[in-house]
């Protein structure tokens, strides 16, 4: 294991930028992912073909042209780095996908409690965050999970614009050593760290969540 132990602090300062991307736009996409749902179930039209438009957009268009776009489109006009390039591509397009799936889970829940809510004198606002979104991210936890977990695999678009994350640090190695086969298994590894933790952890958040239902 000599290759991982002379390019030990390579491999580190990549895991560290694909764990600070994934947080970034793990949060990030949550919080777009979560407006841009309500906005797709609002009564007027104008909120909901914006929240539409930017969800189908944002969907069906690859994430590395996304990428591309703000590296070497916006990056003209706004210095901006390989780093917060991809991070951005990543949120973007992430929480289109967590836009879908909290509006299912929003849509899964019975009617009448928002309007029974509302009846009790709580504002729509109010009554989406207290009442509604708390049961429809419970219902939705299983395919928020997934998402998540594709979010840090998807992290590695970062080396295609020198983010410095995993992948590019390892393509660094692998193009120094030629040991290519070591290089990606200890890639691999690493972000196995990140994601078998979470997928335990989701799980194990669902079986909790079950239990007190």
């Amino acid at each position: 294991m000599n290759l991982l132990q002379d390019n030990f602090p390579t491999f580190m300062q990549g895991f560290g930028y694909t764990l600070l991307s994934s947080i970034i736009a793990l949060v990030g996409s949550m919080i777009l992912g979560t407006v841009f749902a309500i906005m797709q179930i609002l009564p007027q039209n104008w909120v909901r073909t914006i929240g539409n438009v930017y969800v189908q957009v944002f969907r069906n268009i690859p994430l590395l042209i996304i990428t591309f776009f703000f590296f070497l489109v916006v990056a003209n006009y706004v210095k901006i780095s390989g780093f917060t390039s991809g991070t951005i591509a990543l949120t973007l397009y992430t929480s289109a996908f967590i836009a879908e799936t909290v509006r299912a889970g929003i849509l899964s829940i019975d009617g009448g409690q928002m309007e029974g809510a509302r009846a009790n004198g709580l504002s729509f606002w109010q009554a989406m965050r207290h009442i509604i979104l708390p049961q429809a991210f419970r219902v939705a936890l299983p395919s928020l999970g997934n998402q998540f977990i594709n979010l840090v695999k998807n992290s590695s678009v970062l080396a295609f614009v020198g983010g410095l994350d995993l992948m590019y640090q390892g393509n660094m190695i692998a193009a120094n050593t030629f040991d290519t086969f070591l290089t990606y298994i200890i890639v691999a590894v690493f972000y196995l760290v990140i994601t078998l933790p979470l997928s335990y952890y989701v799980k194990h958040l669902e079986i909790k969540l079950k239990h007190a239902a």
